[in-house]
């Protein structure tokens, strides 16, 4: 797998965990208890804590793009394919 393929299966792979990250913990007004202001959404989020979901799906996108070269390098998985 050469560079940009890496460089391109890194970004998929981030926006696939960045789109199953940001539903966790993401609370409502309307669940938290407080009251919703006049002309915002009542489902929007609280807080997104975008940062840090951002960061969290950097690494793991990372450590998945690790895991497919570590496949893509092995053996029998080549001889398999092959």
């Amino acid at each position: 797998m050469g560079l940009l393929s890496s460089i391109a299966l890194y970004f998929v792979l981030w926006w696939l965990c960045l789109f199953i990250a940001l539903p966790i913990g993401v609370r409502s007004p309307h669940e938290a208890g407080e009251k919703v202001i006049a002309g915002n959404e009542p489902g929007a989020p609280l807080r997104p804590n975008l940062l840090k979901k951002a960061a969290f799906t950097s690494v793991l996108a990372l450590v998945l793009l690790y895991l497919v070269r570590l496949g893509l390098a092995t053996e029998w998985l080549q001889n398999y394919w092959s």
